[in-house]
């Protein structure tokens, strides 16, 4: 139904006006200063076209189209089309914006009602109001939702709108506290609005003068006063879905031919999804580490990834508190962290925690936006609620990541896992399959020495302390460009990304000697154990498996002539 940016009389603060959105079209009922005012303010910039259905010349009801014409056209160059209800009304619209207002053809359209082919559209009705305004003062019969509307505009009489007063219709009536003679006196009215209402005609009043008294006096009618858009307005939403089915959009197209084979993408939207439904200007997805007791950003706009202990920062404190952590005076609150802003020079103004948790509903993650852009801050009862949908989501799609993570990792040493290892050839190390790519990979495969005579004698409980100390010795060895898994048993496998065979051996050889120097605690004994080490060139001619058989036959090679040992060539 109608919404109203005023619904006052010419005397009052805010003059009547009503809206409706239909796609993303915006339709309004007259426009007067204080609503272009207000219009201003509430994204006109999102919609393809704006229709001003204009009801009479007086002030109070066009004083602001000019206005709002000159505006879009030099902004958002979206099309106004200007409706009159009438060739005569259409004279007088024109001479006041070409003459009066300055406004050139070129920025806008006028139409007459009966030559607007809309579907909402059905008919403008003749009223009358003052004499001075005689033949050109109307109202408006529109279908909106498929529901019977009327638009009485100024009258002094419902009687023009008697024929279209069925059951089941919305009525939006001017009605006044003064008898002027112009507009519909209350105490007139009131018995002939309680009998429509009876009728199951919805009445709603507008072109308020006196509000308290068209209550009172209208209190037992059944009729309620014309809603007011206060802030939280139907186009704010209709921008918040349009933004929402954009962005679904284009996450719908991008994952159907996603080939990073993770949910990097979706996090990535998701993020976007969240900064878009509450109007900020920053916005973070976080996953918490609970193995290593680290949060990091896993998707954020405007900020490069973040790592921070998982006892810091307001995301921390949304986590350990299991609820929504919101401050809008950041600088003063004790748990927020300033390092990110002084070593950028961004000012953090608003912050909202929301954290997201599994089916179980163990808590693995946070949604945090920053600075809300009405500088208003965030509020504490809506914002949540517009982002619960978005968290959810992330909270859904966090547990399946965390699960897809899991099944890739080995849980006694915490590395990645031979699925893992084939799950990271199908998208990170992709681009080094191609032949002819100009991209260098080596790998190399590795092998406790021995690792049967741990198990034999001192137990398997001291075999794992052994893999797990071998384990992390080897991880703490990778680059950012390096990645470690238990290929299986004592068995590991190196990849190492834009490095060559000199590079792997060195670092195999590294490695090497660090767990020959080594004192291991397993399981309350003191050893030492050594590794053998084949490397590989990554051929791309080659299948994966292939490889790794290059590499194999190099570590069988070191295995037999006297193991602890690095091969990188074939005897």
């Amino acid at each position: 139904m109608l919404k109203f940016l005023g619904r006052g009389s010419a005397f009052t603060a805010e003059h009547n006006s009503a809206y409706l959105t239909v796609d993303k079209d915006l339709i309004l009922l007259d426009c007067s200063m204080t609503s272009f005012i207000a219009l201003k303010e509430k994204y006109l910039s999102g919609f393809e076209n704006i229709y001003i259905l204009v009801t009479h010349t007086h002030g109070d009801h066009i004083s602001g189209i000019g206005m709002l014409i000159d505006y879009v056209f030099f902004t958002s160059k979206t099309k106004v089309v200007v409706v009159a209800p009438s060739s005569e009304v259409k004279e007088d619209i024109y001479y006041f914006l070409s003459r009066l207002e300055g406004c050139s053809d070129s920025w806008y359209e006028l139409l007459e009602s009966k030559d607007l082919a809309k579907n909402w559209m059905i008919r403008s009705v003749p009223v009358e109001h003052t004499e001075e305004l005689k033949g050109r003062c109307f109202g408006y019969c529109l279908n909106i939702d498929g529901k019977n509307v009327i638009y009485t505009g100024d009258t002094n009489s419902l009687d023009p709108f008697e024929e279209y007063l069925t059951a089941g219709s919305v009525l939006y009536t001017e009605i006044s506290a003064h008898k002027t003679g112009v507009h519909i006196f209350c105490e007139d009215i009131k018995d002939k609005i309680k009998e429509l209402t009876s009728r199951g005609i919805k009445v709603y009043l507008m072109h308020l003068d006196d509000e308290e008294k068209i209550k009172e006096v209208m209190k037992d009618t059944g009729a309620e006063l014309a809603p007011l858009d206060k802030g939280e307005d139907v186009m704010d939403q209709d921008k918040i879905l349009n933004g929402i089915f954009e962005i679904s959009d284009r996450l719908y197209e991008d994952m159907c031919k996603n080939e990073s084979k993770d949910h990097a993408l979706l996090f990535s939207y998701l993020t976007e999804l969240g900064k878009t439904i509450v109007d900020a200007d920053r916005a973070s997805f976080w996953k918490w580490d609970k193995r290593k007791g680290e949060i990091w950003t896993m998707s954020a706009t405007g900020v490069d990834k973040i790592v921070i202990p998982d006892n810091m920062g307001l995301v921390g404190k949304a986590l350990r508190e299991k609820k929504t952590v919101i401050t809008n005076d950041p600088y003063s609150d004790p748990d927020f962290n300033k390092e990110v802003d002084m070593k950028t020079g961004y000012k953090t103004k608003s912050v909202l925690t929301l954290p997201v948790a599994d089916i179980n509903g163990y808590f693995i993650g946070a949604l945090q936006l920053i600075n809300k852009n009405d500088d208003k801050g965030f509020d504490p009862e809506t914002d949540p609620k517009k982002l619960s949908l978005a968290a959810l989501v992330c909270g859904i799609a966090l547990e399946s990541e965390t699960f897809l993570e899991e099944s890739h990792h080995d849980k006694l040493t915490g590395l990645k896992n031979r699925m893992g290892f084939y799950f990271d050839f199908g998208g990170r190390y992709k681009d080094y399959l191609l032949p002819g790519s100009g991209k260098t990979m080596s790998l190399f495969i590795c092998d406790i020495d021995k690792f049967k005579r741990v198990n034999d004698t001192y137990g398997h409980n001291a075999g794992d302390d052994v893999l797990a100390f071998v384990a992390g010795l080897v991880e703490s060895a990778c680059s950012d460009n390096d990645c470690v898994y238990r290929w299986g048993g004592e068995e590991f496998v190196m990849v190492m990304r834009d490095t060559d065979l000199e590079g792997a051996a060195a670092k195999a050889e590294e490695i090497r000697i660090k767990l020959m120097d080594s004192d291991i605690e397993a399981d309350g004994n003191t050893l030492r154990c050594t590794m053998s080490f084949g490397c590989e060139l990554f051929d791309p001619e080659k299948t994966i498996e292939e490889n790794i058989s290059v590499a194999d036959g190099r570590l069988y090679i070191a295995k037999e002539t006297g193991r602890n040992k690095v091969v990188k060539e074939d005897n």
